[in-house]
């Protein structure tokens, strides 16, 4: 898997603000996309994930849309293939 992790975020959403700290917080470099800013964001966001809702985390073929941290925790945790990609060990379920 090639490409960088990207998150869809909208301007002011509190979840959005939560998932890209918790992403900075574990040294995670992923793609912000701000749909309000960009229409084109927003059609890239409905092609990957069937729906316009954020924040949206998508790497290749992992999609997690309208999440919460603990949603998101809960999705990667049935993936250790992509935990182990973004460098997230057992112990980085704090938030």
């Amino acid at each position: 898997m090639n490409a960088s992790p990207i998150l869809y975020i909208k301007r002011g959403c509190p979840y959005c603000r939560q998932a890209a700290a918790f992403f900075s917080t574990h040294g995670i470099e992923v793609e912000i996309r701000d749909v309000s800013k960009s229409q084109a964001h927003m059609q890239r966001l409905i092609e990957a994930s069937d729906q316009g809702n954020v924040p949206t985390f998508v790497y290749g073929d992992f999609v997690v849309a309208d999440f919460s941290v603990d949603e998101l925790l809960d999705e990667l945790a049935e993936r250790p293939d992509i935990r182990r990609r973004l460098g997230l060990g057992d112990n980085d379920d704090e938030t």
